[in-house]
């Protein structure tokens, strides 16, 4: 059977050979041959990677040498094809239009039963071991996986998300060109949400909006350094940056108007802010009373806008750090005064694009 099976293949007569395959596994279903000749029928119709899972399972599943000799033969040239292929559509996609320009490849958490699958998917796409993958891949939070050319990275994210794997990517030249509005004060709640906010130029203008306007909203907290002097080696003194505080940085995506906008806990105006509607004391005159106040905006946040916030972003900084030096610089659009620029400003605003871009 299996020498009819392999004649109408080389006749490239599909549907014949479909036909026996059929018939053979209805006499026949645990012959070591019948599962050879379903190998090479999936390599005839051009599926590699069916073909290669079935070659494998052969090799695990039979001691007959014969039949082991021609699936080790088929694993080997299901390799070597795969490869080629590999190499002909990644050189595609390095000649694509903009092909050039520095992107990103982030990968979004997998939990549960699908981490096995998403570590094995990972592991093909990216030819790597699978311990190494499993580390790679993100449990509770985003990962910033890659930085590099856009034709690349987005090749990558194809693959990836052809073996179900939740992978994004977006070029740094986008991220640039998404508006951000920081916003100074909200003057009103009711009937509609009117802000002051700076452009990316500096200019102050009004914003009004409803709750309904606000497709996502996020926070994360940023640290804020402090130099100190303490006892180095030996007892002598050094100086060196170490965190005092966090800053909390809050985004409210407005996909429909294609902009984001930021509010800084720092660098927000109490004073000029209308009354919230669950606090009866709205006089900020301490930075006590501003953190209460700040706290029940998010609490009023949380009634207002239909979606949860995302606030896995502390993961997502502490992995997207190493990366930040090699990225193009890019403005963080965060009102923090600084003595010295900080890496993490630039991956809260890095995030932020990320889920706005994936989200829309």
């Amino acid at each position: 059977m299996y020498d009819l099976v392999l004649a109408a293949l080389e006749a490239q007569q599909l549907t014949q050979a479909a036909t026996l395959i059929k018939q053979w596994q209805g006499k026949s279903p645990q012959d070591p041959w019948l599962r050879l000749a379903m190998g090479r029928y999936w390599e005839a119709k051009g599926d590699l990677e069916k073909a290669q899972v079935t070659y494998t399972r052969v090799l695990q599943t039979t001691a007959n040498p014969k039949v082991l000799s021609q699936a080790r033969e088929g694993v080997q040239r299901m390799c070597d094809q795969l490869a080629q292929q590999r190499e002909h559509d990644l050189n595609a996609a390095k000649n694509r239009p903009g092909a050039t320009q520095t992107a990103v490849l982030a990968l979004a958490p997998v939990a549960g039963a699908q981490r096995q699958a998403a570590a094995q998917g990972l592991a093909q796409v990216l030819q790597l071991d699978l311990y190494t993958a499993r580390m790679r891949l993100p449990s509770q939070h985003w990962r910033l996986l890659r930085v590099g050319p856009a034709g690349e990275l987005q090749y990558f994210c194809e693959q990836l998300q052809a073996q179900q794997i939740p992978a994004r990517w977006t070029t740094v030249d986008q991220i640039k060109a998404l508006p951000v509005f920081r916003v100074e004060a909200i003057q009103s709640f009711e009937p509609h949400i009117s802000l002051i906010c700076q452009d990316n130029t500096g200019q102050r203008g009004s914003l009004h909006l409803g709750w309904g306007d606000i497709s996502r909203w996020l926070v994360g907290a940023l640290p804020l350094y402090e130099s100190i002097v303490d006892l180095g080696p030996w007892g002598k003194l050094k100086r060196k940056q170490a965190t005092q505080d966090y800053a909390e940085v809050m985004d409210w995506h407005l996909h429909r108007r294609g902009c984001i906008l930021r509010f800084c806990d720092r660098a927000f105006s109490y004073r000029d802010t209308a009354a919230i509607p669950s606090m009866t004391d709205t006089s900020p005159q301490t930075s006590l009373i501003a953190t209460t106040v700040w706290k029940a905006l998010k609490a009023h946040c949380q009634e207002g806008i239909q979606s949860a916030p995302y606030t896995d972003f502390t993961g997502f900084g502490d992995g997207a750090l190493d990366f930040m030096t090699v990225m193009p610089p890019f403005e963080p659009h965060v009102d923090l005064i600084r003595p010295q620029p900080s890496a993490w400003d630039g991956a809260f605003h890095l995030y932020s694009s990320l889920r706005f871009l994936s989200d829309r």
